[in-house]
């Protein structure tokens, strides 16, 4: 691919203030950018259609709700400094692939409570002010903590509201608030004792927050691997203000007394509000997953009971093209749970990348081939696919499992089974073994170190579990991988009957060029997906619109729906405009567009 220069929509001056926007008219798409030789205190980014007088009142009047400390006003470029998934950054991409400064919050605020939600919700709305809810910032690869519309207001929901609530033994779950991680829990369940009676599912490094995670349509990898799924319950700020609570939590419940005078949020749910997900009528939780009609402040997750016995395994698979006969053989072994978790099948450069960077094992710039792939596969003792998976249960029902997958797999020549207890050589199946029973690590962070300045986007397609998909998926990505320049570095993640294709794009965030390689690849993969039938199910703020418009059936009738709810609950606009393609009216989808790199 050529050298690729990026421009963002839209010509004119970047730090001219536009006038405050009148009813009617269209949110100007060109955010204010003050130089960092004016005067300080400024907003590096305005909202769009402030000026600073506006703004000023606003945030006046922000402080009197939530109190001096808990608002930061971003006013340089200095403050976007926070690059780790440790200390992640509340106003910017960590992992940027367009310039640092775009995508990047004028302030942020840290609600202690959902009145300061609500109160925060009823102030945007006064002052058409954007405002980008987010319960920690660690969604990296996909834009973090960061806001679609540059100079939104950053709500920072995880740094006071990190409580769980509850945690129920006989009902086998938990009822938390947006800034309690895959983490804190499971730490929970060890202090109180709990951890022999019940497991927290996890992703793949556990700092993340378990509601964010959830709302997103995060995974893990035991058998309660679907985040959203194993969600019941929520409690949510809408647009106006105005807060529910989902499902069963919409009936109060006389046996369960409180005090007279609680706020709403203070009550105290109804008994099977985290036991039944449905309630009466309309199912409205889906509207608020992945989406910008609402903010989650409480929600229910359903814990594992500790299933009687655990053994997790590896399996190498020699060759490259064993990829399509292991799809054919994982189908029917997932629909019929013989394989009960979510098992993962990892191409050699994901788990090489846990263990060293590239220039531990290479001194090319380009990406590797085959022979090079091959002679890491050797030294590391794994094969170029390595299959992840657990069996759960008292002993004679595992051996029953584990006999029936070993002769499923045994008809793929050269395939080796291994189990962590049996080796220490290999330090991702060790991380796989606490991964796969509920016990969170941040091992797998390393992979992002694969080059200099490390920094990842996900490409996420959805496809059928079939060799035949899983091939084509494979040889398209790894095509366009080769002409980028990237190494592809990927894992096929197996769902009840759907598998979960993810890309990690790795690339030097110092460097323009190979970010702007990084982009074009994204982009390239997205438009070959969708002429394959395949959608991703999740990606970049940079990318949303681009992958909104693959799913365009009957002219977009999806999108006209998702718009039409949008405009009811949210008629200003105010509440993450943008967010995964969906735009209030107020605002000109064309003009916010993020333009590709150019290819010239």
């Amino acid at each position: 691919m050529p050298t690729a220069t990026l421009a963002l929509n839209g010509g004119g001056n970047a730090n001219e203030i536009p006038a405050k926007k009148s009813p009617g008219k269209k949110v100007p798409h060109l955010p204010t950018r003050f130089k960092e030789s004016q005067v300080p205190g400024n907003p590096l980014t305005l909202p769009p259609g402030f000026t600073l007088e506006t703004y000023d009142k606003f945030i006046a009047a922000a402080r009197q709700i939530v109190e001096g400390q808990n608002v930061t006003l971003i006013t340089d470029a200095g403050q976007l400094t926070q690059e780790h998934y440790t200390d992640p950054s509340k106003a910017h991409d960590m992992h940027n692939v367009v310039d640092k400064t775009y995508f990047v919050a004028s302030a942020v605020l840290s609600p202690r409570h959902v009145k300061d939600v609500q109160d925060i919700m009823r102030l945007c709305n006064e002052f058409e002010m954007p405002v980008w809810p987010f319960s920690i910032g660690r969604n990296t690869g996909y834009g973090g903590a960061a806001p679609r519309v540059p100079g939104s207001i950053a709500l920072d929901l995880g740094k006071h509201m990190n409580k769980i609530l509850e945690v129920n033994v006989e009902g086998a779950f938990a009822l938390v608030e947006p800034g309690v991680t895959f983490f804190d829990l499971h730490e929970y369940l060890v202090k109180n004792n709990l951890r022999d009676q019940l497991w927290v599912d996890v992703p793949d490094v556990g700092g993340g927050s378990i509601i964010g995670n959830a709302v997103e349509r995060g995974v893990g990898y035991t058998p309660y691997g679907d985040h959203w799924m194993m969600h019941c319950g929520m409690e949510v700020v809408l647009p106006s203000g105005e807060l529910i609570r989902t499902g069963m939590g919409a009936l109060p419940d006389p046996s369960r007394p409180h005090p007279d005078g609680l706020r709403p949020d203070q009550v105290p749910g109804n008994r099977a509000w985290q036991l039944f997900n449905y309630g009466f009528g309309p199912y409205n939780d889906g509207i608020f997953s992945q989406s910008n009609l609402g903010i989650v402040t409480k929600m229910g997750v359903w814990l594992m009971p500790n299933p009687g016995g655990y053994q997790a395994y590896l399996i190498t698979l020699p060759k490259d093209e064993d990829l399509h006969k292991a799809l054919d053989i994982i189908r029917p072994l997932r629909l019929q749970m013989v394989l009960q978790n979510v098992p993962t099948l990892r191409h050699i450069l994901l788990d090489a990348a846990v263990s060293g960077n590239k220039k531990s094992y290479s001194d090319k710039e380009e990406p590797l081939n085959d022979d090079e792939l091959d002679a890491i596969a050797k030294k590391m003792k794994l094969g170029r696919w390595n299959f992840y998976g657990a069996v759960y249960g008292p002993e004679p029902v595992r051996n029953v499992l584990w006999s029936t997958i070993k002769e499923a797999f045994s008809t793929i020549e050269g395939a080796q089974f291994i189990l962590p207890e049996e080796t220490k050589d290999h330090p991702v199946l060790q991380t796989r073994n606490g991964t796969l029973q509920g016990i969170p690590s941040l091992d797998e962070l390393a992979w992002v170190n694969w080059m200099p300045n490390g920094a990842h986007l996900f490409f996420s397609p959805i496809a059928k579990i079939t060799g035949d998909d899983g091939m084509l998926q494979y040889s398209i990505t790894k095509k366009r991988c080769t002409e980028a320049g990237i190494d592809f570095i990927g894992t096929f993640t197996i769902g009840m009957r759907e598998m979960h294709h993810i890309v990690c794009i790795v690339f030097d965030r110092y460097n323009k060029e190979k970010r702007d390689r990084a982009h074009w690849l994204i982009r390239t993969l997205i438009q070959d997906a969708a002429e394959n039938g395949w959608g991703e199910y999740r990606t970049h703020l940079a990318l949303m619109d681009q992958i909104a418009d693959t799913y365009c059936f009957n002219d977009n009738a999806q999108r006209k729906l998702n718009e039409t709810i949008k405009n009811a609950l949210d008629p200003k606009g105010i509440l993450a405009p943008g967010k995964n393609g969906v735009w209030p009216s107020n605002y000109d989808r064309e003009a916010w567009r993020i333009s590709a790199p150019d290819p010239s």
